[in-house]
């Protein structure tokens, strides 16, 4: 009879033991399933660069669609803070618009320390009359004078040799100023950098 019990018991353990990985499995299925679509829908958005006619676009929605690309680079690390006003959709190439934000999300998020507890990267989208504006801040480890006079130059970078070709802001320069746009940045080093983008809402008729 006890060693019925025993039995008895070690299979309703074990059982239990069964439902409960089963309950991880299909939670962690079901995140995946969810992320994966993120991933798919954020790709859709994105991956436009084929695109040769101007067309109305969300900037929002790049932003959006952009930070779920790079999501693995920063994670639970970094805070992001999105504040989105109302802004009409602007006239442009999108995927080259998404190709810029590609650029200056990811070269924030490498600016902040991974040892960093408190990284944030601050999205600010707003209009001022016929032009919207992009700021994209960040606490990271900030640029010298020196480096900000370059950071526009073909083949300059700060990273370590193989790391980066040093054309990434030169390419986003070109396609904003293709926009009829600009791009300022403002950086203090040890505290951080601040990237603006102004796009005008509508591309002037030739």
């Amino acid at each position: 009879q006890q060693l019925y019990s025993i039995a008895e018991n070690s299979r309703n353990v074990r059982l239990e033991k069964m439902i409960s990985q089963t309950d991880t499995l299909l939670n962690a299925i079901d995140t995946g399933s969810h992320r994966i679509a993120e991933i798919v829908s954020g790709l859709r958005t994105f991956s436009r660069v084929d695109e040769s006619a101007l067309k109305l676009a969300s900037i929002t929605e790049g932003i959006d669609s952009t930070l779920t690309i790079l999501h693995s680079q920063f994670g639970d690390r970094i805070q992001i803070d999105k504040h989105y006003d109302i802004v009409p959709n602007i006239e442009c190439y999108p995927g080259q618009i998404n190709q810029v934000l590609m650029n200056i999300l990811s070269n924030a998020i490498q600016a902040i320390p991974i040892e960093k507890t408190d990284g944030i990267i601050g999205i600010f989208v707003l209009q001022e009359e016929s032009r919207a504006i992009i700021r994209i801040t960040d606490n990271g480890n900030g640029m010298s004078e020196d480096v900000q006079k370059k950071l526009f130059d073909p083949f300059f970078t700060t990273k370590d040799v193989g790391s980066g070709t040093g054309l990434g802001l030169s390419i986003a320069l070109n396609i904003i100023e293709k926009h009829h746009g600009s791009i300022a940045v403002s950086s203090t080093l040890g505290q951080g950098s601040e990237f603006i983008i102004t796009l005008p809402l509508t591309q002037p008729k030739h």
